[in-house]
Formats: C-alpha cells, sequence, structure tokens
C-alpha cells in the first residue's frame, strides 16, 4: 500500500465520521450486548441494545477500531433506532457486497457507507468496517431469542 493509497483511503470525510460517532454511552439494562472483534487488526465494537414490538428503542456502542470501523459505527449508529432485525441484516449483507463483490452502496439509511468504498480494495480492512452491522445482527437475533424464552 503506497502512501498515496492511505491518504485516498483515510479521507477527511471517514475522518470525520470516526470522531462523531452517536450513542457512545452504553446501556445499563439492555436486551442484548454483543462484543466482536476482528482478529486481523483488533478493533472491537460492543453493542447493546434495547427492543420495543421487534425494533431497536435504544442503542449504545463501545468502539475500539481504526478510523475505517469508527466510521462505519458512527453512519450505523446514526441511522438504527427504529430499525428491526431483517433491516439490519439487509444492511449486513449490502454493506459485505459492496465490499467483497463490488456491490452497490448500501440502500438508505445507511448509503452513507458509501465513503468507504475505496476500502474494496483493501481486505485486510473488511472485517473492522463490518463489525457494527455484524455485532447488530448478531444482539437482534440475542434479544429475540431470550425474549421468545
Amino acid at each position: 500500500m503506497s502512501d498515496s493509497d492511505l491518504i485516498n483511503l483515510y479521507s477527511g470525510r471517514i475522518l470525520e465520521l470516526a470522531t462523531s460517532i452517536p450513542h457512545t454511552d452504553r446501556l445499563d439494562a439492555p436486551d442484548a450486548s454483543v462484543k466482536r472483534r476482528s482478529p486481523l487488526c483488533g478493533s472491537t465494537v460492543t453493542v447493546d441494545i434495547k427492543l420495543t414490538d421487534g425494533r431497536i428503542s435504544e442503542f449504545g456502542q463501545d468502539v475500539k477500531a481504526c478510523a475505517l470501523g469508527q466510521a462505519a459505527a458512527s453512519v450505523v449508529g446514526a441511522h438504527i433506532i427504529g430499525l428491526n432485525r431483517g433491516e439490519i441484516e439487509t444492511a449486513r449483507d449490502e454493506l459485505l457486497a459492496m465490499l467483497k463483490a463490488d456491490g452497490p452502496v448500501p440502500a438508505a439509511p445507511f448509503d452513507g457507507l458509501e465513503v468507504l468504498m475505496p476500502a474494496r480494495d483493501f481486505k485486510n480492512r473488511h472485517a473492522s468496517i463490518m463489525l457494527s452491522l455484524e455485532a447488530l445482527a448478531q444482539a437482534m437475533n440475542e434479544a429475540e431469542n431470550s425474549a421468545c424464552a
């Protein structure tokens, strides 16, 4: 990776998003809490959710990731309240397709993830970018399963 590749990858918008992550307070009594870690770089994201009628009503996150993982968590966190499991899984799958299969940018409200399109060429960064949506999908599954138990 050349210096110019790194400069292009870590654009001003990515760095701006990385410094403005919403919902950084953890929840006191979440319906589910999931921590995901990227083994390649050590980035971690922990998400806490509360559900009301199958939709996220409260959300908290602790993000210890590279700027790309932070930017993804910022975009996701800005739009996560009110979404259901299917919407989260769709966003996760669309982001993965964008990164790995030259798929389109995820649909609204996650179209802001377009800022991460330059990371397609940097496979070692994909796991960090995916952490937030993967943790949320797992948390939704756990919260729904515990509600049914």
